[in-house]
């Protein structure tokens, strides 16, 4: 049984992730700010509580996970925070923490587990990204500059890790009805509300988290092993 660890997999999209690959069969442990909301309570799972942009504390959580689950050969990168400001305004501390956050983290995280995935010949990253990346959006430049270069960061890695069995892949969704979507909708963030976003979606739904989840399930599979280095959109047809 593979061990997967899901970083910012207490709540929406990762812990949906989380599920999915419990339900997959996988061990799976999460890696979040706040303790882990319940991932599978028929099987294996395992949360801890760490800070992505802390590399020791990274350590320290997967050194935790191994002594419990085994070596991690699956790692699902969703730990993120979003930001609006107007960029005139942009305090350069808040930059830097949305870019720690959502860049970083996915650094410290990504090369923490690599030794255990170079030395099983095999294994699967996933980083989660964001639509915006593609389209850009107005008062998200940290954001959106985060998001892109995990982009970037993925493209690379893939060629680099490739002849090691290893494959990384993106996925960045696009509208996603999680608890983060919301607190920016009630404070008027999304230029509109939910369900006025939907009716510009093609498909005229709001994305889920199952639908990352189910994404993100089928990449880290032994099916998807001739996929790497892409960035694989799920949004409804908002960006094609």
């Amino acid at each position: 049984m593979k061990t997967a660890v899901v970083t910012g997999g207490a709540s929406g999209i990762g812990l949906a992730i989380a599920r999915r690959l419990a339900a997959d069969g996988c061990h799976v442990a999460t890696v979040d700010l706040n303790p882990s909301g319940e991932v599978n309570p028929s099987g294996p799972a395992f949360g801890q509580v760490a800070d992505v942009t802390d590399r020791a504390q990274v350590d320290g959580a997967l050194a935790a996970i191994r002594q419990r689950l085994g070596p991690v050969t699956i790692l699902v990168n969703a730990a993120g925070m979003d930001g609006f400001a107007r960029f005139a305004r942009l305090d350069f501390a808040v930059w830097q923490k949305v870019i720690d956050v959502n860049l970083n983290g996915v650094f410290h995280c990504t090369q923490a587990v690599l030794p255990d995935m170079l030395e099983a010949g095999w294994g699967r990253i996933v980083n989660i990204s964001s639509s915006s990346a593609h389209s850009g959006q107005p008062f998200m430049a940290h954001y959106v500059a985060a998001k892109s270069a995990v982009n970037g960061l993925t493209k690379a890695l893939a060629l680099e890790l490739g002849p090691a069995g290893i494959t990384v892949n993106a996925v960045p969704p696009g509208f996603i009805d999680t608890p983060m979507l919301r607190r920016a909708e009630a404070r008027n963030l999304l230029g509109g509300t939910v369900e006025e976003h939907t009716q510009r979606t093609p498909v005229r739904r709001a994305g889920r988290p199952e639908d990352i989840a189910a994404t993100c399930a089928f990449l880290v599979s032994d099916e998807a092993s001739y996929i790497t280095g892409q960035v694989i959109g799920v949004n409804g047809g908002r960006n094609t």
